[in-house]
């Protein structure tokens, strides 16, 4: 399981440094790397949004742990 959170994790951020370019800079890398709405930047995106949903369940693993200690 730590395996799919490190990978899930890394999207994570990758969707947050794309954010704060976009609302830094107004510059999207993704876009910019793989096209403007080319069906790999859409599963980016994709990825991306559903890596974030699993991450919402660190939350609750994090409490979890700690009540265990």
């Amino acid at each position: 399981m730590r395996t799919l959170d490190s990978i899930a994790l890394v999207f994570v951020v990758i969707g947050a440094v794309n954010w704060g370019l976009i609302g830094f800079f107004r510059y999207d890398l993704v876009s910019n790397l793989f096209g403007v709405n080319t069906m790999l930047t859409r599963i980016i995106f994709a990825i991306v949004g559903i890596c974030g949903l699993y991450a919402i369940s660190f939350f609750g693993r994090d409490r979890e742990v700690t009540r265990e200690k």
